[in-house]
């Protein structure tokens, strides 16, 4: 089915105006299919250009259509276009009745039915161009209308939508019309919901989760709604413009794809946000961050929304900067145990150490492209755009903007911008002049350094010590200008390792690439640490001495975002091959044990084990690398043992990331094998289902369970996370015949057979691992046949998940040959294509740091 072109939606645009749906779905025809009937208002415009378009629609079986009272032949229909052709001037009623197909797949409707208790629930993924699943629509952005849905539904559920829902009786529901939004924004979550609800500024909110969940979901509805109510009073003290819609629901949906999504009044979320399992402050922290961040959505996107695809970052990139500037100058906090003000205090240390290295990452690859690029000329390219650039480099890019032309001009510029397009689309040229229009500062030049461009700046300091006097010397390599702060540290005189703030101050580097300088009458300082507080996205290194320091006292750093930001460069050090992957985890051995921030020991072995151990170092040398993560480990929980003073969540996070890093790095199963005949972990944490699961899996690949055992586990834990766990584990046993049943379920093109969505990842996520490399070897040739046609036959969210967690884990020029022949040859559909670009990048990195850190064979 062909892609929507940005020409033709331009078009479609200049002829049209839509102006109302009606909107009838019918949810009580089977497991597999159901009813919609869709009456669209529109006017066409007297125009010299050709008065024929099209709706878009992607029926089972389309029953009739007539345009004005005039029927028209359903046959017309062509893959999703069905013409509407001659259009005079004037009003248009265009009537749609068709059978459309539930998803697994979690794009369009949504069908699920809950192992734990045999419970139905469906709900409505649209976004990008998936509306035409679920009614006939002209699907683009900036055809706004007013979206009026009714819903029939099993007697026992309840139907939430954009609006405040009501029931008439008989399993039939209506929802209040919407303001003027985009098609993609429209929601429908319909099921036997548990549902918590309350009041706030006279608007009703609502918490909602299917019933298997309940409990988990009451125990943590205080702080889910108090979160909730902060970020709501705090996005109006931020913007003049008042939420606009007429209620506030959050669905804890199953089997999601995204983390959430904006829909407005009607918030979904992946259920995995109603934990089941501890979790620790950080996770919980990342919970908070994701409501704020759809909240902001509210303004950035819906409100307001895009024009076309290639403005996706005035969606994303203000949600992910808001979403955490909401959480530190809004100071959330939570309930009970936990005290106000606790996920606020280190929210951008989170930000530096879980999603900048994201951008980075995604900067460096082929793939790359600007912030806002000039051109997306299709909504299949527009879906690849979805990535650490329109995200976490965008919101490091505002988060600059801000620093440079200052926190209340900005918000002046975005209030601005939303008075002159509210309910409306715009551009970034209307967004550049609303901001323009509130600061004397170049914004046009400092959005074309930063917004039309790609790749990573570096700053390079060198120092120049004298005897009573130093030197800063900074090296600028790329095409942004920065505004930094620089920070100045001196070693602790008591010898504890611990190191002081001197000074940090701000510093400007010119857009053009060269040497700043400043020079200082005091004696030099022990460490320097450009771009301090993190205020700018750029790669960052160290003079030698400064590096030196951080050897013997990088955890004596005072301030944790400090410490993200030298993290961070070590990070990069190590990816670009200036430092030898096992030097970084000599500095993680050596100062996690003493690290505070839970957000940077969580970022920190995730990469040490997932990149360094499984990837950066060759297969000799991984269980040294294992061995060191597992002693590290150790030395967390040793650190912990007993402790009952302090912050209690505190530590028990720290023992519950230790020990998740202790089940990955074991490469002997006996000290697994006794936590879970004991059901915990001396010391605690009591094994939950999690953990539990956790075990089995790397039980599973080293060898150590069986079918059976497996099976008895998922009696224990009948859930649908349960389920997954399962599936993760059986891929994950090496044996040929398990892994023939996995490579099966997971490519099948028989859809009665097929995976769900996230029994696909589970599947995917089991299957490779470097303890089986030689056992694997045969399917990364067969993967590179069988994923093209896997990713043609279920759409683009199956050929993401096939992209990124079903990629042969092998490093080595076999893999990379292969791979390169199928981008050639096999013609991957844009979803599928694009990831793998960005996996055969980042193995050609991987061999390139194994060849770097392997000594030349010789005598």
């Amino acid at each position: 089915m062909p892609a929507l072109q940005r020409d033709e939606a331009q078009t479609r645009a200049r002829l049209i105006d839509v102006h109302r749906y009606a909107i009838a779905l019918d949810l009580t025809q089977g497991d597999d299919h159901f009813g919609s009937r869709t009456v669209i208002h529109f006017t066409a415009h007297d125009t010299t250009a050709p008065r024929d378009t099209f709706a878009e629609l992607k029926p089972a079986e389309l029953h009739t259509v007539t345009l004005d009272g005039r029927p028209l032949d359903p046959e017309t229909l062509t893959g999703n276009r069905l013409p509407l052709t001659g259009l005079t001037p004037g009003d248009h009623e265009l009537r749609i009745d068709a059978t459309m197909r539930y998803s697994h797949t979690g794009e369009g409707m949504h069908r699920f039915a809950d192992p734990a208790d045999g419970e139905t629930y469906v709900y409505t993924q649209l976004f990008l161009d998936d509306v035409q699943r679920v009614f006939a629509a002209f699907d683009q952005p900036d055809l706004k209308a007013v979206f009026e849905v009714s819903v029939k539904a099993p007697e026992d559920w309840t139907v939430l939508a954009n609006g405040i829902t009501q029931h008439l009786g008989d399993g039939l529901w209506k929802a209040a019309p919407t303001p003027r939004i985009s098609t993609y924004l429209v929601a429908v979550a319909a099921g036997p919901w548990h549902s918590v609800r309350t009041e706030h500024a006279g608007l009703p909110f609502g918490i909602h989760c299917r019933r298997s969940l309940a409990p988990h979901l009451d125990a943590d509805a205080d702080e889910i709604l108090d979160i909730t109510r902060r970020c709501y009073d705090h996005y109006h003290q931020v913007f003049d413009e008042p939420y606009p819609f007429d209620s506030y629901d959050q669905a804890f949906v199953p089997e999601f794809n995204a983390g959430a999504m904006e829909n407005p009044g009607l918030v979904t979320f992946r259920d995995a946000y109603v934990y089941r399992s501890a979790v620790t402050d950080t996770e919980r922290q990342t919970r908070a961050v994701t409501i704020a961040h759809e909240m902001a959505h509210m303004w950035f996107g819906d409100l307001v929304t895009l024009q076309w695809w290639d403005d996706i970052w005035l969606n994303e990139s203000f949600a992910e900067y808001m979403g955490y500037q909401a959480l530190t100058q809004a100071a959330l906090g939570g309930s009970g145990d936990t005290p106000p003000g606790k996920w606020g205090k280190e929210t951008w240390t989170a930000f530096a150490l879980t999603r900048k290295g994201w951008g980075y990452d995604a900067d460096q690859r082929p793939s790359t492209h600007p912030v806002a690029p000039e051109h997306v000329p299709d909504t299949a390219s527009a879906l690849t755009h979805f990535d650490g650039i329109s995200y976490a480099k965008g919101a490091s890019a505002l988060r600059q903007l801000v620093a440079w032309m200052g926190e209340k001009d900005f918000r002046t510029g975005i209030n601005g911008h939303f008075a002159r397009h509210r309910f409306g689309n715009a551009t970034l040229a209307d967004f550049i002049d609303s901001l323009a229009r509130a600061t004397d500062r170049d914004v046009p030049a400092w959005a074309d350094s930063w917004l039309r461009t790609t790749g990573i700046d570096t700053l390079t300091p060198a120092l120049d010590l004298r005897h009573d006097t130093w030197r800063l010397d900074v090296t600028h390599t790329g095409s942004r200008p920065h505004h930094i702060a620089v920070g100045v540290y001196d070693q602790d005189p008591a010898g504890t390792g611990r190191l002081t703030l001197r000074d940090r101050f701000p510093l400007d580097i010119p857009q053009e690439e060269g040497r700043t300088s400043r020079t200082f009458p005091t004696p030099a300082p022990a460490l320097v640490v450009l771009n301090d507080s993190d205020l700018t996205y750029t790669k960052i290194r160290f003079d030698p001495t400064s590096w030196q320091t951080l050897a013997g006292s990088l955890s004596g750093l005072p301030d944790p975002l400090t410490r993200a930001v030298v993290w961070n460069a070590a990070r990069d050090m190590v990816r670009d091959g200036e430092l030898p992957p096992t030097a970084y985890l000599d500095a993680a051995r050596a100062h996690l044990p003493h690290e505070t921030d839970l957000a940077i020991i969580q970022g920190v072995l995730t990469f040490a084990r997932t990149q360094i151990a499984d990837r950066y170092l060759t297969p000799t040398d991984r269980p040294t690398a294992l061995a060191t993560l597992t002693a590290l480990s150790r030395d967390i929980l040793r650190r912990t043992e007993g402790s009952e003073n302090g912050d209690s969540h505190h530590r028990n996070g720290l023992r519950l990331t230790a020990v998740r890093a202790r089940i990955d790095s074991a490469t002997t199963h006996e000290a697994l094998q006794d936590w879970l005949d004991g059901d915990s972990v001396p010391g605690g944490p009591a094994l939950d289902p999690e953990l539990r699961w956790r075990i089995h899996h790397r039980l599973a690949v080293l060898g150590a369970t069986t079918p059976d055992i497996i099976d008895a586990e998922l009696t224990r834990d009948p859930s649908a996370t349960g389920h997954e766990g399962a599936a993760r584990c059986h891929a994950a046993l090496p044996d040929p015949a398990a892994k023939h049943a996995a490579w099966q379920a997971l490519f099948t093109t028989d859809d009665t057979k097929a995976l769900s969505n996230h029994l696909f990842t589970a599947t995917a996520s089991g299957f490779w691992n470097p303890e089986q490399h030689d056992l694997l070897r045969p399917y990364a040739a067969r993967y590179f046949t069988d994923a093209p046609a896997l990713a043609a036959h279920r759409g683009p969210a199956l050929a993401e998940a096939t992209g990124r967690h079903a990629f042969p884990t092998l490093i080595d020029d076999t893999t990379l040959r292969l791979g390169e022949t199928c981008l050639t040859d096999a013609d991957p559909t844009p979803a599928l294509r694009r990831k793998l670009i960005d996996q055969l990048d980042d193995l050609r990195r991987a061999l390139k740091v194994r060849a770097a850190n392997t000594p030349a064979a010789g005598g």
